[in-house]
């Protein structure tokens, strides 16, 4: 029997509007925010790939620097704000927030994810209590860049475990001023993710600690007073002028454009110095091991950039596909085919370091043993009750070690003493513990 008219074309139209709320729904829009670093700028160019993939997922991007990010996207967990849908955090965010059941838990990946091939070190400082709470971007240690040209020149050799005193007479010799070229670049901007990720990784060196066993800060003891003098005065002397407004990416610019004779920071700097197309001294590139001190013991750091979910987004499933993709083996070919082999995010999957990665990345080798040899759970040569090399993972830390960078950062510009600068460090940080109640 045949349909009425009016009823067919109710049922058509009803079927049509079924078919556009499915659209509707089925299209959405990714908000992922990320640091303004090398790494992440590839990702938003190549994630074109990953939108004709999925047309049903679009992308909107908000890239910020280090310290911004850190307080934007603190700010927007915290009061479950849900502006974002894909975080790019560290390990000491992935820890807390994952506890606080404010990150949604990486779990049921699909095989050919290979979670097994991603470095256990890197899954553990992304975890809590066995559960998954960011999938790994990329992972670092830190190491010592030098310019082999300028060694040679100066009758020179780089130890391959140097010292930090020894860093310091290299400094010395290796400083002209006056022809644009300074014997040495670090970190001076003040962040507990920016400063004081270096100072912490010297004070460990020196043989120091953040904490006693009974959560008592050291700052005013001979471990700190002697990194930080160390610190202050040899980039004072040996370092370029504005380096407390320095951090990793200012740094990378002044390395790459000819101006430090060395630099101490992350390892996922290595594919950058040695990229000629934004380095003019990528043929004059050493590598080697962070430096110690009386310790090598945390004197070199370890840290992730990793991609989250908030509980608070609105669209999960899209955002699982999207952190997935990004942080795949697939994603690493990506890069290799379009950039070249030594871009891939470094640090995180034992498939990278293929025979033709290792041929191909001269650093390669030293972020690989740095990796394997650093310890969050012992980073310095005295007990602590705490975990993490350049940071304490504990939820004060993020205002108690950006406020000691920021005193550590006087000094250095020479507003304070480094006398003066520890020892407020050290009544901040005991107030602050105390006001939060520890020793817990």
């Amino acid at each position: 029997m045949s349909m009425p008219i009016k009823t067919l074309l109710a049922r058509t139209s009803f079927a049509a509007l079924l078919g556009l709320c499915a659209t509707a729904q089925a299209d959405q829009t990714l908000t992922i925010a990320t640091v303004n670093n090398s790494d992440m700028i590839r990702m938003q160019r190549l994630s074109k790939t990953f939108e004709e993939q999925h047309p049903d997922i679009k992308l909107k991007w908000v890239v910020l620097e280090e310290n911004v990010l850190r307080q934007r996207l603190t700010t927007d967990i915290a009061t479950q704000g849900g502006q974002f849908d894909v975080l790019t955090i560290g390990m000491y965010e992935a820890a807390l927030w994952g506890a606080k059941g404010w990150l949604e838990p990486m779990k049921d990946l699909p095989a050919d994810y290979k979670l097994d091939d991603v470095f256990p070190s890197v899954r553990d400082g992304l975890s809590v209590k066995g559960a998954l709470y960011a999938l790994p971007f990329y992972a670092e240690s830190s190491m010592t860049y030098y310019r082999t040209d300028l060694f040679k020149a100066a009758g020179l050799t780089m130890p391959e475990r140097p010292t930090w005193t020894q860093m310091g007479e290299f400094a010395a010799k290796l400083n002209k001023p006056d022809q644009g070229q300074y014997g040495i670049c670090l970190r001076g901007k003040a962040g507990w993710g920016e400063n004081m990720a270096l100072i912490t990784t010297l004070a460990n060196a020196w043989g120091g600690r953040w904490f006693d066993e009974k959560w008592q800060p050291e700052f005013t003891g001979p471990e700190w007073t002697g990194a930080l003098n160390f610190y202050v005065n040899t980039l004072k002397q040996y370092g370029p002028p504005g380096a407390s407004s320095n951090g990793f990416n200012e740094n990378l610019a002044l390395f790459n454009s000819g101006k430090c004779a060395m630099w101490v920071d992350a390892t996922v700097a290595g594919s950058f110095v040695t990229d000629k197309s934004q380095s003019k001294v990528a043929d004059n590139v050493g590598f080697t091991y962070a430096p110690h001190e009386k310790t090598d013991k945390g004197s070199a750091w370890l840290y992730s950039w990793a991609l989250a979910i908030p509980t608070s987004s609105k669209a999960k499933d899209a955002a699982s596909t999207f952190t997935q993709w990004a942080t795949s083996e697939a994603y690493a070919k990506l890069v290799a085919d379009k950039d070249g082999i030594t871009n891939v995010p470094p640090g995180t999957r034992a498939s990278t370091y293929s025979d033709a990665y290792m041929k191909a990345a001269p650093f390669a080798k030293i972020t690989l043993e740095s990796l394997k040899s650093v310890d969050p759970k012992s980073p310095s040569a005295k007990p602590v009750p705490y975990v993490g090399i350049q940071l304490v993972t504990i939820p004060e830390f993020q205002g108690i070690g950006t406020q000691v960078g920021k005193l550590f950062a006087g000094a250095l510009v020479g507003t304070s003493t480094v006398d003066k600068a520890l020892a407020d460090a050290q009544a901040t940080t005991e107030r602050e513990m105390k006001r939060a109640g520890y020793p817990k």
